[in-house]
């Protein structure tokens, strides 16, 4: 039994005695004590996301565990196992280092790279390490807070696959390198779902892992959503999400993370339990779009967060509560804390939605 159960409440629209609160990246570069452990540990991110797990250490774990747990001083509502979205691909053969963003040696650009990957059909021999981590928690945390497991979504890892690298640029935007991407999709498309399709079955595989080892909530990252079209949307991604979401077990809510995605009707119907929504979206809106089919996570723009004062924060916090209303809400941000957030603003944001 959890004693703090508002997460898995919300997410099943059911009534709760306050909006429960976690945020995207919350153990992450914010964290002046996460920056402290990561100096101390001082390893590659690609050995602290595990993607090489045939030297994963009973150390290494242990380090994981204490860096997912470390938001839980400021009072969230939920912890988020702490590993990449990159994570599984290591076992299908792509193995992306850090330097200091993912980067991969040979890119997938061929039908027979593509025809060269490994199924992830035994997690649990492949990424062995994600459910001693998740069990890890589940003790550490001894029925304090629900755990979030998570999955890249299929169309966001292919564009890390082909591009080869993040497929953002700096400033913001598609990177060169990922046009590449959009290319396979139009010049070979049949090629192109071929990848999608082996990418949603190891995220069905992963994310059912998960769950059978003790998460209690999983989320899908789709975050490239915000640099599709909407045609594009209806063939690359829709079809996808609704396969992942119909194949996950029943009994553990579900929430899709599309960033920044204009898309509501088609992420009301991809089967998700929870939609998280970014700034694009106005959440009362959505609300009454949605008639009670599912409930919603979000959607503080993450700049403000970075950028603005405590009152600013304050009267984000309280606009976005009125608008989410008292059942079916997540409180959370319109994607991830910017590595540049004061920590004072993040204590800030959780305790005033706490208070509210």
């Amino acid at each position: 039994m959890l004693k703090n159960d508002l997460l898995l409440r919300a997410a099943r629209r059911l009534p709760v005695e306050r909006i429960p609160v976690w945020l995207m990246r919350q153990a992450g570069r914010s964290d002046p004590a996460y920056r402290a452990l990561k100096e101390k540990i001082n390893l590659p991110l690609e050995r602290l996301f595990r993607t090489m797990p045939s030297s994963v250490s009973v150390q290494e774990i242990e380090w994981a565990i204490e860096i997912s747990l470390l938001p839980k001083r400021i009072g969230v509502d939920a912890i988020i196992v702490y590993k990449d979205i990159l994570t599984p691909l290591c076992p299908m053969g792509v193995h992306f280092r850090f330097a200091p963003g993912p980067v991969l040696d040979s890119p997938l650009r061929t039908r027979s790279q593509i025809e060269a990957l490994h199924p992830l059909d035994n997690p649990a021999s492949q990424v062995a390490f994600t459910g001693k981590i998740i069990r890890g928690l589940r003790q550490a945390l001894e029925g304090e807070l629900p755990l979030i497991g998570f999955a890249g979504a299929p169309l966001t890892l292919a564009f890390f696959m082909v591009a080869g690298a993040s497929p953002m640029a700096a400033g913001g935007g598609i990177s060169n390198a990922a046009r590449t991407v959009f290319q396979m999709m139009h010049e070979e498309p049949h090629l192109f779902h071929e990848l999608l399709q082996l990418l949603t079955q190891m995220t069905i595989n992963y994310l059912n892992y998960q769950i059978s080892e003790g998460a209690q909530v999983v989320q899908l990252f789709e975050s490239i959503a915000d640099q599709i079209d909407l045609p594009t949307y209806q063939t690359f991604v829709q079809p996808y999400h609704e396969q992942i979401f119909a194949a996950l077990d029943p009994g553990t809510p579900s929430i899709l993370f599309a960033k920044e995605c204009p898309y509501l009707a088609l992420m009301l119907e991809s089967g998700a339990d929870v939609l998280s929504v970014g700034k694009c979206v106005d959440l009362e809106v959505a609300q009454k779009e949605a008639k009670g089919k599912v409930a919603f996570q979000g959607n503080v723009d993450n700049a403000i967060l970075r950028d603005g004062t405590c009152n600013d924060i304050t009267a984000a916090v309280h606009r976005c509560l009125q608008s989410g209303g008292r059942v079916g809400h997540i409180l959370n941000l319109s994607h991830g804390l910017h590595r540049d957030t004061p920590f004072e603003n993040v204590k800030h944001f959780v305790r005033v939605a706490k208070e509210a």
